[in-house]
């Protein structure tokens, strides 16, 4: 059967506009991603910038070698980092172990890679681990560290939580 012109033009403005809805469907499901994405990025980036200054400052104040100095930063990065997501777990009423699997499951790749990135770009910076606490040289390189380590782990949340992994498993907590 043949369709009249009104009609064609009806069919293909109604296909714009559904093309037009699907698009805006799509960039609210990408912007939503995304915020979650900072926002868990956000939430490793706290923990691993609590402990990595605090086992950094301990190491070097305590004249540590740079891989005990590191090795402690690392350590308390991973615990700061998983207290940060138990703790209002367990203040929401999770169970302990629960909460513990949680944690684990939607940090640890997160934090291995911020450790990873942030440590390296802390070893890279000539005398950065030489410097003293009041030396402007060691402070600005973690701070770069940091937002480089930023940079990589955002990617991997992102990964994570479009594969219902990550933070979107704790999220479903609060």
């Amino acid at each position: 059967m043949r369709k009249g012109k009104a009609t064609m033009l009806h069919d293909h403005h109604s296909h714009d506009h559904g093309a037009h809805t699907d698009h805006a469907v799509m960039s609210d499901a990408t912007a939503s991603l995304n915020r979650l994405a900072f926002s868990a990025t956000t939430h490793c980036l706290t923990g691993c910038a609590i402990g990595e200054v605090l086992g950094l400052v301990i190491g070097i104040w305590l004249g540590w070698s740079n891989s005990a100095s590191i090795l402690v930063a690392v350590v308390l990065a991973f615990l700061f980092g998983y207290a940060l997501t138990l703790w209002p777990l367990l203040r929401g009423g999770v169970a302990f172990k629960t909460a513990m699997g949680l944690a684990l499951a939607s940090d640890t790749l997160s934090i291995t890679v911020m450790e990873i990135v942030d440590n390296a770009v802390v070893l890279a910076v000539p005398g950065a681990m030489d410097a003293g606490l009041s030396e402007p040289l060691f402070w600005a390189s973690l701070v770069v560290s940091l937002a480089v380590a930023f940079v990589a782990a955002f990617p991997v949340n992102r990964w994570l939580i479009s594969k219902g992994r990550g933070h979107a498993v704790v999220h479903a907590y609060h």
